[in-house]
């Protein structure tokens, strides 16, 4: 019942009324690096409907993912708590059966039972699904997803994936197929929805492994770059951002554009590795690295929301749920660690974001140092990561100045004792495993 208690009050005691909320699409890149836009600079991808979007938003270009992975991350949105507050410090749990991975694991009645616990202890969270649903919303879940069935146990009042682990349910199944195959399931969701407010979450499968675009983007970025590997995930930023076109010319065709909010954001970083196809290279994916993390973030509320290129202040996945709350007037704990973006004054207030990357499996539900490799704090153009001594030994701190340095090549904690301690002072303050 935790994650009921005080929704429902704060819903009834809410200054909108259900028939005036804005509608809300929240659109989910998929293992993007953070550079990979043209509004952020590329010099050979091509983003339009994104760039458009972008000169439309309120956009952080330091914004960032409190965890380099898909399952924290994704749960993190939805808490407004970082990893190891809500439990999901990783994709699926370390299994007692040595050699058995993951789908054979969900498969076997054995193992369940350590996949539902991770769904149950994610379920005591309040979180911004069950907020809208008690705010009147109708909700859809489209594309990635790994908390149980996206109705059952995740707040929504639609859903794409059936998460039957029988029938090879895991992160996301029959909801992989938006975006790739098509949106026809978001546009019968919103003509379906009438006078009431919806929220679609489309987690688009993209520009996620396997890359596999269209032949005749693929062909256009095979002429861009030598590298095969890296011309095919190119032309699956490509095809994300048309899918994102399509979205936003549906809800210009249906008038809904004004009264809809839009947030864009990724899960996690990722930089392809140029001989490997569908591999990440170092420094990227589940590490806590510029290319793990960062990710530029937008909020588009047009007509509304006056747009604004943020090149300087802080912005986390986290304030996600804090943002909407303010602009729908739904529900929210009080005590969310993240902030409203659209509001100026705390942007500017606050000093310092955080980061943590795990293990790619759960070593222990409920003890999440367990499986904690590194924590990091940003402040200002500082970063300081710390690895974790019980699972990293051989490891040291590293501290790097991200405008003169933003792929963190040059390690500066020797030469800046004093920053390294009073950076070490606020992140041990935020959290310290045990």
């Amino acid at each position: 019942m935790k994650r009921f208690f005080g929704l429902l009050l704060s819903a009834l005691l809410g200054v909108i009324p259900v028939s005036a909320k804005p509608n809300i699409l929240l659109i989910l890149s998929d293992d993007q690096a953070w550079g990979d836009y043209g509004f952020m600079g590329h010099p050979q991808i091509e983003t339009p409907a994104l760039d458009r979007l972008a000169g439309e938003s309120v956009l952080y270009t330091r914004g960032y993912s409190p965890v380099p992975l898909c399952r924290p991350s994704l749960a993190s949105l939805t808490t407004g708590l970082y990893p190891h507050q809500h439990g999901v410090t990783g994709n699926d749990p370390e299994l007692p059966a040595k050699g058995v991975n993951a789908m054979a694991g969900r498969k076997n009645p054995e193992m369940e039972k350590y996949y539902t616990d991770i769904i149950a202890d994610w379920r005591e969270h309040p979180d911004l699904l069950e907020s809208l649903r008690a705010a009147g919303y109708v909700s859809l879940q489209t594309g990635k997803w790994w908390e149980g069935n996206p109705v059952a146990d995740g707040g929504f009042t639609a859903g794409m994936t059936h998460s039957d682990a029988k029938r090879g349910g895991r992160h996301g199944d029959e909801g992989l197929k938006i975006g790739r195959e098509g949106l026809q399931p978001i546009k019968e969701f919103i003509d379906g929805a009438g006078d009431k407010p919806w929220f679609v979450w489309y987690g688009v499968f993209l520009p996620h492994s396997p890359h596999t675009p269209p032949d005749f983007l693929l062909e256009k970025y095979r002429k861009l770059t030598p590298s095969e590997p890296v011309a095919r995930y190119w032309a699956c930023v490509e095809w994300l951002d048309r899918t994102v076109n399509e979205l936003m010319g549906f809800l210009d065709e249906k008038g809904q554009r004004e009264n809809t909010i839009v947030l864009y954001t990724c899960d996690n970083g990722y930089i392809q590795d140029p001989d490997k196809a569908n591999r990440f290279a170092p420094r990227s994916k589940l590490t806590i690295y510029e290319g793990g993390i960062r990710t530029p973030i937008m909020v588009s509320w047009k007509g509304k929301l006056a747009p604004l290129r943020d090149d300087e202040h802080l912005a986390s996945n986290i304030d996600l749920w804090p943002t909407v709350a303010k602009l729908a007037g739904i529900a929210a704990p009080a005590d969310l660690p993240g902030i409203d973006l659209c509001d100026r004054q705390a942007v500017a207030a606050r000093k310092r974001i955080f980061a943590e990357s795990f293990s790619h499996n759960i070593v222990k539900l409920g003890e999440p140092g367990r499986g904690l490799q590194h924590r990091c704090v940003i402040e200002g153009d500082w970063k300081l990561v710390v690895p974790n001594p019980l699972t990293l030994p051989e490891d040291g701190t590293e501290l790097y100045n991200l405008k003169a340095d933003p792929w963190e090549k040059k390690n500066l904690a020797a030469d800046e004792p004093e920053q390294v301690a009073a950076l070490r002072k606020e992140l041990d303050a935020w959290w310290t495993p045990r």
